[in-house]
């Protein structure tokens, strides 16, 4: 009986967690600040590789630390970027948060990782179904939500001109 009791706290355990977890998401989907992030160029190649794509954001690229002697990890360093909106929307990269340092009106953070010196900001893949490959070849933007403390969640691809790509689109 005992057994039963710990198997059965253990599963509802996980399952609330699982919640926390997907409403924490659902949340920043919700209320979450919209975000366009330009893309770096993309491997038309890796496209046809599978029902995803990987996504490196131009943004990632400027932030990268020059400096290899710099007092932290390069390899394993978290922290968050502050970024101002342009007038389209597109997220700019102004500087890295510094505990302490208010945001100034108009900024917003946006929380990374840095892993095996790539900087990644959560969301470097996008999945879409299986042959449409072709909808998102044209990709410019990634769509991201991004709450106050600066937790993310990709929510779709724009071309160009800013226009939603794929299911979203029609």
């Amino acid at each position: 009986m005992m057994r039963a009791r710990v198997i059965f706290g253990g599963l509802a355990l996980i399952v609330l967690v699982l919640v926390v977890l997907v409403v924490r998401k659902e949340l920043v989907l919700a209320h979450g600040t919209p975000v366009l992030l330009e893309l770096a160029p993309v491997d038309p190649r890796s496209l046809m590789q599978g029902d995803y794509m990987v996504l490196d954001y131009a943004i990632s690229r400027e932030v990268r630390d020059p400096d290899p002697f710099a007092d932290s990890d390069p390899n394993t360093e978290d922290g968050r970027l502050v970024l101002r909106l342009d007038e389209n929307g597109v997220g700019r990269f102004v500087r890295r948060d510094a505990p302490g340092t208010p945001l100034a009106p108009g900024e917003l953070l946006l929380r990374y990782r840095v892993r095996k010196g790539r900087v990644r900001l959560g969301a470097e893949s996008f999945f879409f179904q299986e042959g449409h490959a072709d909808q998102y070849a044209d990709a410019k933007y990634g769509e991201l939500r991004v709450a106050d403390d600066g937790s993310s969640v990709l929510v779709g691809l724009r071309d160009a001109e800013r226009q939603p790509l794929g299911a979203q689109s029609r």
